[in-house]
């Protein structure tokens, strides 16, 4: 717990905006909540391009838990993530996922024209990018195409982590795509390339951990993606640690208490789990 405690402080030290109650209603998996709180900010800021990617987030989620694709053994079972049968996409909520990025994306360029280096503006494009990245990797199942995808979302996170001071919620990109090459096969890493990208799994950990303890609004999601790699590492012990934090930290998700269930038989294989 005092894992969590640490990890949950950078975040709990930020005064609670409408879009910081927008993503602590996504995290609990509220996503109807958070898409009304999102449009409250967004009437009250037409002009401002980040409730409008934070709303395409909460639409990207609900669709990814409907499609049980955030649950861990979907990440953890290599077969399931390169299953190459299609997942059944809602028209309605991908109508409206690409409406809110396309607005975001158009809201966000326009400001830039004018102020090139707006943390807010980079952000929601950096944010646009990834979740059209995660939409064609794992709802449309375009492996190689989402790649492209990911270099354009690594151009904004560069310029997040170039201002002054740096927005560490763009060590996400990174931290995932290090960790993702890494995990590749070596033919399939020598054909995948990524600029300033080593493939490092080890790196790739270590940028996810300083979004844990430092980034703002992604601290909560690289705690998931560390429960995964930590999984994967077969180090059940610590993903237990962070889910513990996570349930603690939004009970009325369904998910985090489900799997640390799991995770807790897999940390203590010879005795019950620490939490149900």
């Amino acid at each position: 717990m005092a894992l969590f405690l640490a990890l949950a402080g950078g975040l709990a030290a930020q005064p609670k905006t409408l879009l910081d109650q927008a993503f602590d209603r996504l995290y609990n998996f509220d996503f109807k909540p958070a898409q009304e709180i999102l449009d409250q900010q967004i009437q009250l800021a037409p002009s401002d391009p980040l409730p409008l990617s934070v709303k395409a987030a909460s639409h990207l989620f609900s669709e990814l838990y409907r499609l049980k694709i955030l649950e861990l053994d979907f990440f953890t079972d290599d077969d399931k993530v390169v299953d190459r049968r299609a997942l059944v996409p809602d028209p309605a909520v991908r109508r409206a996922f690409l409406q809110s990025l396309e607005d975001a994306k158009r809201l966000a360029n326009a400001r830039l024209a004018v102020r090139p280096n707006d943390p807010d503006a980079l952000f929601a494009l950096c944010m646009a990018t990834g979740l059209e990245t995660d939409y064609a990797a794992l709802v449309e199942r375009r492996r190689f195409g989402s790649f492209s995808l990911s270099r354009k979302n690594q151009v904004y996170a560069r310029r997040l982590l170039a201002l002054d001071p740096p927005v560490a919620d763009a060590y996400m990109t990174f931290g995932t795509v290090e960790y993702v090459v890494g995990s590749l096969p070596f033919f399939l890493r020598w054909l995948v390339r990524f600029d300033q990208i080593s493939g490092s799994k080890q790196k790739g950990i270590e940028e996810l951990e300083l979004v844990a303890r430092r980034g703002r609004y992604y601290g909560p999601l690289a705690r998931m993606m560390l429960g995964v790699i930590y999984i994967r590492e077969k180090r059940p012990e610590k993903a237990e640690e962070l889910l513990l934090g996570l349930a603690a930290e939004f009970p009325r998700n369904p998910l985090f208490r489900k799997e640390l269930v799991r995770v807790g038989r897999m940390a203590h294989p010879k005795g019950a789990a620490r939490a149900k």
